[in-house]
């Protein structure tokens, strides 16, 4: 099946409830082929043309879910959602990037998917177009299954505020080059609302939120000067997040795999290094 629009998408998901959308396919593919995955249809929405742009609304910016990580990588979306762009940027080989898609992303869920945390970050939500209209749900809701998807349902647009502040990802891979994170911190700032908000991808199924950690470091910055912190608060912070998001293994954990411990203490680490160095660098 390939519709040419939106509403044709929509009707052939109703017609055909075992469909599965496939924009990019690079996460799809990869599970069909590896016998994973059987399904009984496709849906191609390489022709649903108003799913590949974005467009300004209320202060946020519309985002089709057919943008590939490609297009979001490029100069003038960086401009638009910077740390977006980063997470985009380091997403797979040119290959991958120019047929994967944000929606495709957020769909497969896979917990080191790039551009999850970003979005967690930045509070995204996305609508939900089935047969019985449209709905709203926030990406973390959706990620966690507290509003997943329904039948019928397809992901057609990602909502997310435009703050006009510093915003960085960054991550570390198991090697050199495009690789799988693994760990991720995005950051942003929100001057508006004086917060500073954080999530960290990979460690965990879903991007984590270090709620006490964000509250603890936006009181320590100064937000009517130079919003500049003492390194030692930088320090801090990275450790805060680290030990928010990575707990210690438990004793019998640790008893029963030795090397459960060091592996602990240095995703810790590396969890700490990027917290730290995000803050640095969104508040230069």
């Amino acid at each position: 099946m390939l519709p040419a629009s939106l509403d044709e998408a929509v009707s052939a998901m109703a017609e055909s409830p075992g469909a599965v959308p496939v924009a990019g396919g690079t996460d799809l593919m990869g599970a069909v082929n590896a016998g994973l995955l059987r399904p009984m249809a496709l849906l191609g929405l390489g022709r649903v043309a108003e799913l590949r742009g974005w467009q300004y609304q209320d202060g946020a910016a519309l985002l089709g879910a057919g943008l590939t990580h490609a297009r979001m990588a490029r100069p003038d979306f960086a401009a638009l959602i910077p740390a977006l762009a980063e997470a985009a940027a380091t997403v797979g080989p040119p290959q991958v990037r120019n047929v994967g898609t944000l929606g495709g992303n957020i769909v497969s869920a896979h917990p080191a998917g790039d551009t999850l945390p970003v979005l967690a970050a930045l509070e995204a939500t996305v609508t939900l177009v089935g047969p019985e209209g449209g709905r709203e749900v926030a990406v973390s809701h959706l990620l966690t299954g507290l509003d997943p998807l329904r039948s019928g349902e397809l992901l057609a647009y990602v909502r997310v505020p435009l703050l006009h502040a510093p915003q960085v990802f960054l991550k570390s891979g198991g090697r050199t080059g495009p690789s799988r994170a693994v760990a991720s911190v995005a950051l942003v700032l929100d001057p508006a609302r004086r917060a500073v908000r954080c999530a960290v991808g990979a460690v965990a199924p879903v991007p984590l939120r270090p709620l006490e950690a964000e509250q603890w470091v936006a009181g320590c910055i100064d937000w009517d000067g130079e919003r500049t912190v003492d390194p030692g608060v930088a320090q801090a912070f990275g450790e805060y997040v680290a030990s928010a998001c990575v707990p210690e293994p438990a004793a019998e954990v640790a008893a029963a795999r030795t090397d459960a411990a060091p592996t602990t203490a240095r995703l810790r680490r590396t969890v700490s290094v990027l917290a730290r160095r995000a803050l640095g660098r969104a508040l230069k």
